[in-house]
């Protein structure tokens, strides 16, 4: 299963962010009337690995998510969101309500700041990101273009854009077009964190 978070002052709450996705991505696949097997074409994750994340079965990484968002034309932030056409949606989400997810593979944690199900042309995600992570996201044509700024609130991260390398310390600001592969690592001996911005029309 997916790591979710315990209620408390500052945490995520309970929610079970597994359901969630699981949810979520068999509703995008019947809506661009995806088989398994086309997706997983599409998106280069197994069609056995698709069907366990469906249902809940599995731990999937940031990366794999990623791939899968990728073939289904959203951004990862929307796999954790859930619904966009949410009736009940709200302007404004508490720190404790905002839903907290952490990467099997590298530790790093993502909290989804923007309110769930609101309709909006961009997203907030901040991340915890320890020392010596690395993650390598290998998604590069999607079918509508993502823009996203990364902003460091404390520590480092260095972030490759295809060969490209860009060292950023604390207070740095890095804007990108999600259309090569990318890589995020942090070389430092403490955590950083930092403040992902990213746009996502299809959320309007």
């Amino acid at each position: 299963m997916l790591d979710t978070v315990k209620s408390s002052s500052d945490d995520g709450n309970e929610s079970d962010i597994n359901s969630r996705i699981a949810e979520y991505v068999r509703e995008l696949r019947a809506a661009r009337g995806y088989t398994l097997d086309a997706l997983a074409a599409r998106c280069g994750v197994s069609r056995s690995m698709i069907s366990m994340i469906e249902r809940g079965a599995a731990s999937p990484t940031a990366v794999v998510l990623d791939k899968l968002a990728a073939g289904l034309g959203v951004s990862l932030a929307s796999l954790f969101g859930g619904e966009q056409d949410n009736a009940r949606a709200q302007p404004v989400v508490r720190r404790r309500e905002q839903l907290k997810w952490r990467d099997p593979e590298s530790g790093y944690t993502r909290r989804n700041l923007s309110p769930p199900g609101w309709p909006s042309p961009f997203k907030l995600v901040e991340v915890d990101f320890p020392p010596g992570a690395r993650v390598a996201y290998e998604t590069g044509g999607r079918d509508s273009a993502l823009h996203q700024q990364v902003w460091v609130m404390s520590g480092r991260i260095d972030i490759v854009i295809a060969d490209v390398l860009h060292a950023l310390q604390q207070g740095d600001c890095l804007a990108m077009r999600l259309d090569r592969p990318l890589i995020f690592s942090n070389p430092a001996s403490k955590a950083a964190r930092y403040i992902l911005a990213i746009s996502d029309a299809s959320a309007t």
